[in-house]
């Protein structure tokens, strides 16, 4: 009986596996088991951590517009001028407001003296 030879479909299916897992270390990257646990473990890791970055990001924004905003002239909290903010519907959002507190302070001071 003739030897046949097997599809390419299998060999196809890992060789993806392979190049997605090129950068991983050691076994990680060369063994075909581990290295469809160590893909399945990258991918689980990137969807929950792009919503952690969200989080991280207004945690960020936070800090840095409260910080500025108790630093000298302006004797307020955060959740103070945030509140009144949206009292007097003002469509500045946590971002913009830690970019201008970064790059313009007076800016900021200009913005919640005139809400206050």
């Amino acid at each position: 009986m003739t030897r046949i030879r097997r599809g390419y479909i299998a060999r196809r299916r890992r060789t993806k596996i392979r190049l997605f897992a090129s950068t991983f270390r050691g076994t990680h990257s060369r063994l075909t088991r581990t290295t469809i646990q160590q893909k399945m473990r990258a991918l689980v890791s990137a969807h929950r951590d792009r919503g952690r970055q969200k989080i991280n990001f207004r945690r960020l924004w936070i800090t840095r517009i409260n910080a500025v905003i108790r630093d000298s002239r302006v004797s307020y909290s955060y959740s103070r001028s945030i509140h009144d903010l949206y009292k007097r519907q003002l469509l500045l959002n946590r971002k913009i407001l830690a970019q201008i507190a970064i790059s313009n302070i007076n800016c900021l001071y200009m913005i919640f003296n005139k809400i206050i």
